[in-house]
């Protein structure tokens, strides 16, 4: 493995964002998260890991703003607050499925942010074309989403969740629905976007050998309802090619299986209808 400075902040860095005693209970009585504490600090790369049913997603959804927690705070430390006085998020959000506009072009997806901003084309037409090159979509710009792989597609979602140069960018299993030789190249580029663009990133997995990939600190949740049951710290320098094949990655991975083991051991039954 090449050496690189860690991308993680300081421990006693100020949080991007923060998570005080969060609950969330669904108007049909499903109980997804209890009293979750959590800081998410400039830089890292976070990774929610738990079995079904363990409010992962719900979570993120909190963070997004996309509902409101049931108790608890979520703060945005350092943030701007509109006239409303909520704070005024600077994140990007990537969905499990690439949801993407199947009549527009590859650059129309991705300028739809900008768009909504009323910026006019013209004036970010660079920064369309910036954001395309990043994620390695250039020659594509014009093509629509029905030519495009899945892999492809999900690029598109990336580059249209960057392209407001979000602080935060919150991923909801992106990589789940594809083949395993994708996946293992988008992690690799997504390590190189975040190494450029400098993004904090909270990435929900259902992989243990992903999350270890990844992330600066993995928080292990149990189900239902959802709460934190330990965090485990990977302390290895970016980039990471070549990381899987080291012994130091298969310990890491033991160590996580075992905090996932102990999750599913104090979590109850999950809710196949229910997934939270």
């Amino acid at each position: 493995m090449s050496a690189a400075r860690p991308l993680a902040a300081p421990l006693d860095s100020r949080p991007l964002l923060r998570l005080r005693g969060v609950d969330k209970t669904y108007a049909n009585g499903t109980h997804a998260l209890q009293g979750l504490d959590l800081d998410i600090r400039p830089g890292e790369f976070v990774s929610l890991l738990g079995p079904s049913g363990c409010g992962k997603s719900t979570a993120l959804r909190l963070m997004a703003g996309l509902g409101e927690p049931s108790a608890g705070v979520i703060d945005w430390p350092g943030s701007r607050y509109d006239a409303r006085g909520k704070p005024e998020r600077e994140l990007g959000f990537v969905f499990q499925d690439a949801t993407v506009m199947p009549w527009a072009t590859v650059a129309d997806n991705v300028y739809l942010p900008l768009r909504l901003q009323d910026r006019p084309r013209a004036e970010v037409a660079e920064r369309v074309a910036e954001v395309l090159a990043l994620v390695g979509l250039s020659r594509f710009g014009e093509a629509y989403p029905r030519e495009l792989s899945g892999g492809m597609r999900m690029r598109v979602s990336i580059a249209r969740a960057l392209v407001t140069q979000p602080k935060l960018l919150l991923m909801d299993e992106p990589f789940a629905a594809l083949d395993e030789i994708t996946r293992h190249r988008l992690s690799d580029d997504l390590l190189a976007i975040r190494e450029r663009v400098g993004c904090t990133v909270v990435f929900v997995t259902h992989s243990v050998y992903e999350s270890v990939y990844l992330s600066s600190r993995i928080i292990v949740l149990a189900a239902r309802p959802g709460r934190i049951v330990g965090e485990i710290g990977i302390d290895e320098p970016y980039p990471r090619r070549g990381f899987r094949l080291v012994q130091a990655y298969a310990k890491h991975c033991a160590a996580v299986s075992g905090l996932l083991e102990e999750a599913m051991r104090q979590g109850g039954e999950p809710d196949e209808e229910n997934e939270a």
